[in-house]
């Protein structure tokens, strides 16, 4: 029928474009809450008599940046070098601070290696396959009550990826594919529908 082929038409244009403004929306109004920490008079409410949306995150951006070359110079690590110390001191901050230091470390640094390759495992149960992260191997404590080569692997869920498991694999188990991270999200993200721009490009264990 005509009226439903233009409705799947319509669906197609604002169903994308009304979650990309929602998304982008919501991450705008969260950073906007930093202006919060402005003094009253600062404020754009004061200042202009109304507010400015976007603002907030401009400021969040210029925090950060300018955080950034702070701490690059050797005076900035000697500051983050004391900082660090002083939490260390507090025992439940330090638990906490340390770890989630750790996985920003591995996330965000050059350097990172965090979802290093995209792999196929079976999971959750043989003959079952799905997408997933090569992330590292296990700990030397961990490693010495496994038999054989394993790796470290995350899988995550769809249409959600920040959500998964984490999982330690026979190396043998595991299969990589020819396939960027980027690709590999997208294709769980899409649940299987936006497929890899090569596929079927091969693979290798």
């Amino acid at each position: 029928m005509p009226f439903k082929k233009y409705l799947i038409a319509g669906l197609l244009i604002w169903v994308p474009l009304t979650i990309t403004v929602w998304v982008l929306h919501l991450i705008v109004g969260t950073l906007d809450q930093s202006l919060l920490l402005l003094p009253i008079e600062w404020r754009p409410e004061r200042l202009f008599g109304f507010g400015v949306p976007g603002l907030g995150a401009l400021l969040t951006l210029m925090v950060v940046v300018l955080t950034g070359v702070v701490v690059a110079n050797y005076f900035g690590q000697r500051l983050v070098g004391f900082w660090e110390s002083m939490l260390a001191r507090i025992p439940v901050v330090k638990s906490i601070y340390s770890s989630v230091k750790q996985v920003s470390d591995t996330l965000f640094a050059p350097n990172g290696q965090a979802f290093r390759k995209a792999l196929l495992v079976q999971y959750p149960r043989e003959g079952s396959w799905t997408i997933a992260f090569l992330t590292g191997a296990p700990g030397k404590e961990v490693a010495q009550h496994l038999t054989g080569d394993h790796v470290s692997v995350y899988v995550p869920t769809t249409p959600n990826p920040t959500s998964g498991f984490f999982l330690m694999m026979h190396k043998e188990a595991v299969v990589e594919l020819d396939m960027s991270v980027d690709e590999a999200l997208k294709y769980i993200i899409s649940m299987g529908v936006v497929a890899p721009a090569h596929p079927g490009a091969g693979h290798k264990r």
